[in-house]
């Protein structure tokens, strides 16, 4: 008997293989989280794309140039099939770090053309090969893959960063969701000050700090 799961896992006895309806499914999600990270800039001045979010620096603007080097490269070089713009070597490590920040140079629709340009690519690689292509990834210790893997590798890395994207949105302007027109800040601000401040009232309880502990300054 065979039975085909959600991504297109095909089990048969002990057996199992890979069809393309894991690639096509793969292949949907990444399309769609490649979305979501180019959403989470819209609206958003030039300052707040750009300034860093987080202690080690995260911005916006800087996890889709990021995104744009990832894919350039893991479904380029690795199957033989060169980004045709410039990247630097694999191993250059100031370039991966400063790959996580946009220069006063660059502007956003550069970025965003860039990004654009390695779904172009990535997406020609993805269509050319079938889901069991054999790609090799120098940096990784087991550096002989497939398709599949770099797939989902890829997919993994987007929706990471995608989270980390919807983070710093909602820090910026109270926007969350996946899409525009399911961001979900039209609520009142009313009821989020209600619902955090239950949350905090829950995490205060379990922690067994008491009113003292608050009122006195001994809440950290």
């Amino acid at each position: 008997m065979v039975e085909v799961n959600s991504i297109g896992w095909r089990m048969a006895g002990w057996f199992s293989v890979i069809d393309d309806s894991a690639k096509e499914y793969l292949h949907s999600n990444l399309r769609n989280a490649r979305e979501v990270m180019l959403w989470k800039l819209d609206g958003l001045s030039e300052y707040d794309i750009r300034r860093p979010l987080t202690l080690t620096g995260t911005n916006l603007l800087g996890l889709v140039k990021h995104l744009t080097h990832t894919e350039s490269r893991y479904f380029g070089e690795v199957f033989e099939r060169p980004y045709p713009g410039p990247l630097a070597r694999w191993d250059d490590e100031r370039v991966w770090r400063d790959s996580m920040w946009p220069t006063e140079f660059e502007t956003r629709e550069e970025i965003i053309d860039r990004y654009r340009g390695a779904w172009a690519h990535a997406d020609a690689t993805i269509n050319a090969l079938t889901v069991d292509s054999p790609g090799h990834v120098p940096w990784w210790p087991r550096p002989n893959v497939k398709l599949f893997n770099i797939l989902v590798h890829v997919l993994t890395e987007t929706s990471r960063h995608a989270g980390h994207a919807d983070i710093l949105r909602e820090q910026l302007d109270g926007s969350t969701g996946t899409a525009a027109g399911s961001a979900k800040s039209q609520r009142d601000p009313a009821f989020w000050e209600a619902y955090r401040a239950e949350i905090e009232r829950a995490a205060k309880a379990a922690a067994g700090f008491s009113d003292t502990h608050c009122s006195t300054g001994t809440m950290p």
